[in-house]
């Protein structure tokens, strides 16, 4: 379906756009606006309604559709967009399954994908795929740091497994737990459909580690933290990136209190020093997601998707010198300028890629959240 975008004040002052519309660009976005994946595609398909209708003097088409969280739907969608819309740049892949689902075809075809879940990329998948949640090796760090300034010595996992976004945790912290003096497991796992973990949490709580690292996002995160508290769990209760949004504060209630949350800035922007490069950005985006969609409903998932046109209109005016949209120059000629553009400030962090690096963070894409009194308080910026 085509997406009825609008021009917003913000997008109009942070893009700097034209009025003239020369030629069309075209946004493929297949998101998982429903199903168990909704409370990070809802407001990454929110978000896509602040886009704007032109930029850089050419009309901007966005093309937007639901793979209802089956990374199957996934695929075909990215298959319409590239056979029948012929798309200049995609963005997709809400969960890590969706992301795996649409690297391929999108390498396949040269068009530049906006990974929108976080992945395990290589070979031509890696050329053509620029991924924004932050890498699972820099949001693991300060994690690992907090655990060892608390003494812990073993931290467990009790996350989605077998799952993408799992597996890429356990690889992670195998072999870096140690690092920090840390012993890594015991592993229980669950599905994204799963509704209780009473068995995995009373085998963990029966072998006493000093913390838990819960793997999984929105509402099953809240759950599995919830499982933890009510029977008992003592230790520190650790959360991921994929954790932090209204739904889990909701879901998790009094039972996720001083939960320590690894997180891109977005979520607590008016915490961020002033000087932070994201703090302006986020400040333009939340308020014009929340002035849309209501006081608190702003979700770090969208963020990604902002972020994502961000990279992308960096890239545009630099591509459309090379070459015109609805081409195979011109995609490649957007791949290479998000590669090469320097210090994009996002609402998660500053985007610096590179042709071995696609995930482009640095420190300053990562604060430490605690649940304090029902709300996220930031406890690091480092």
């Amino acid at each position: 379906m085509k997406l009825p975008m609008k021009k917003l004040a913000v997008a109009l002052a942070a893009f700097g756009l034209t009025t003239a519309a020369l030629a069309d660009i075209t946004i493929g976005v297949s998101v998982s606006a429903t199903g168990p994946g909704a409370v990070l595609g809802g407001p990454q398909k929110n978000t896509t309604e602040l886009f704007p209708t032109s930029f850089a003097g050419e009309k901007i088409n966005g093309i937007v559709l639901d793979d209802a969280s089956d990374p199957t739907n996934t695929a075909k969608n990215i298959a319409k967009f590239i056979t029948e819309s012929k798309v200049d740049v995609i963005m997709a892949g809400t969960t890590t399954p969706g992301v795996m689902a649409a690297a391929g075809p999108a390498a396949e075809s040269r068009t530049p994908l906006i990974a929108l879940g976080p992945n395990r990329l290589d070979g031509e998948k890696f050329k053509w795929a620029f991924t924004m949640p932050q890498p699972i090796s820099l949001m693991a760090e300060p994690l690992l740091e907090h655990a060892k300034s608390k003494g812990y010595k073993t931290l467990a996992f009790l996350g989605y497994h077998p799952d993408a976004y799992g597996e890429a945790w356990i690889k992670t912290l195998e072999p870096m737990a140690g690092k920090y003096g840390i012993t890594f497991g015991p592993i229980e796992g669950f599905a994204r459909t799963d509704t209780s973990v009473t068995g995995q949490v009373l085998k963990l709580i029966s072998v006493k580690p000093d913390a838990v690292l819960v793997v999984a996002s929105g509402a099953p995160a809240a759950m599995a933290h919830s499982s933890l508290s009510e029977r008992g769990y003592k230790g520190q209760i650790y959360q991921t990136h994929g954790a932090p949004s209204p739904v889990f504060l909701k879901n998790g209630g009094k039972a996720v209190e001083n939960g320590v949350i690894v997180a891109g800035s977005l979520l607590e922007w008016e915490q961020l020093p002033d000087a932070h490069p994201s703090k302006k950005v986020s400040a333009e985006y939340a308020k014009a997601y929340e002035a849309k969609y209501g006081k608190d409903t702003l979700s770090s998932f969208g963020g990604h998707m902002w972020d994502g046109w961000a990279i992308t209109s960096r890239a545009i005016p630099v591509a459309l010198k090379k070459a015109k949209p609805g081409t195979e120059a011109f995609r490649a000629a957007l791949r290479d300028a998000i590669e090469s553009e320097r210090e994009i400030a996002g609402v998660h962090g500053v985007f610096n890629f590179s042709p071995t690096d696609h995930s482009g963070f640095d420190a300053r894409g990562r604060v430490l959240l605690q649940v304090q009194g029902g709300a996220f308080k930031v406890i690091s910026t480092k």
